[in-house]
């Protein structure tokens, strides 16, 4: 039609690969590009998007709110074409592929690990990312992720049910437990018959650094979620990183879902229940309802009840 513009493929395969490295002259690099066409060609993607992909600084080049939406759609519409591709390619196996977004949590990554050995020597692309709720939603929203997880207290049900509810996505209950307090086995709390809230003051916590509840501020969310009777907490973002500062540091103590006896074992750790914490997490699957489940998906969620049953008894 006149007057309409056609999005150059290939410039969208720049774009994608500047977000992935942060960089116009890495992306040159592993594009075989040069610099100079490689920023014409995203100049000329943004404009004929009328929008700003990236912001330029000289730290590199980072994605705008409207640019980290347009690489979500970007990378769902390469994907689809490579899919395209392979399938008319003769001799050539359609890529297998497996996505998920969910909370840190040890039943969770056993789950994935257990699933991960499962897959068949044909092409295969799995991504399984950590984070908290809203980066989830925001994964299977925008960026192509088909499966997720997410996680809340059970006060915010309601908020949730009808945000996902909204949004056209699918939930089912996975599992729901209560926080166990997880310590070093040579903390002076792990004598203890019985821990109270007040022990914990002088000890610090680890604690998750994004936080989320819709309908709420950040600030809300932290005040509930990361009382003010701890004086001193360091924030994580990777599971692993919290294991290893629980196992080296001895007055560091973290509220987690429960955790098998191995990684217990592995890092020096003793879990501890807490008899003044009454709240309840659940953890939920979510989905677009028009999705629909993969051989792949299915096997994981087969390995996901499993480990549910083995962590998290009820």
């Amino acid at each position: 039609m006149k007057g309409r513009k056609i999005l150059n493929i290939l410039h969208m395969k720049y774009a994608v690969e500047v977000a992935r490295v942060g960089s116009i002259n890495k992306a040159s690099e592993t594009l075989l590009i040069a610099q100079p066409n490689l920023s014409r060609s995203i100049k000329e993607l943004e404009s004929d998007l009328g929008i700003t992909i990236f912001d330029r600084s000289a730290k590199g080049m980072v994605l705008t709110p409207q640019g980290e939406e347009f690489i979500g759609y970007a990378k769902k519409i390469l994907s689809q074409i490579d899919d395209v591709e392979n399938m008319y390619k003769a001799g050539r196996p359609l890529k297998q592929r497996f996505s998920i977004s969910v909370p840190r949590a040890c039943y969770i990554s056993e789950a994935f690990a257990r699933f991960s050995t499962s897959l068949s020597a044909e092409p295969a692309e799995l991504m399984y990312k950590e984070t908290n709720s809203s980066r989830t939603l925001n994964n299977i929203l925008q960026m192509d992720y088909k499966l997720g997880i997410i996680r809340y207290a059970e006060k915010h049900e309601g908020y949730f049910k009808e945000m996902l509810e909204e949004k056209g996505l699918y939930y089912e209950l996975v599992t729901e437990f209560q926080y166990v307090l997880l310590i070093n086995k040579e903390n002076p709390l792990a004598g203890k018959d019985e821990i109270r809230y007040s022990d914990l003051r002088p000890y610090i916590e680890i604690a998750h650094g994004d936080p989320y509840v819709p309908s709420l501020s950040m600030a809300q969310v932290k005040k509930e979620e990361l009382p003010d009777d701890i004086i001193r907490r360091i924030y994580v973002f990777e599971r692993a990183s919290e294991l290893e500062i629980l196992s080296h540091n001895k007055d560091a103590f973290m509220w987690v879902s429960p955790v098998p006896e191995k990684v217990l074992n592995k890092y020096g750790l003793e879990q501890r229940s807490f008899p003044d914490n009454k709240k309840i997490y659940k953890d939920v699957l979510i989905y677009r309802n028009d999705y629909k489940l993969t051989e792949l998906d299915r096997r994981f969620i087969t390995e996901l009840c499993l480990t549910k049953r083995e962590y998290i008894k009820d």
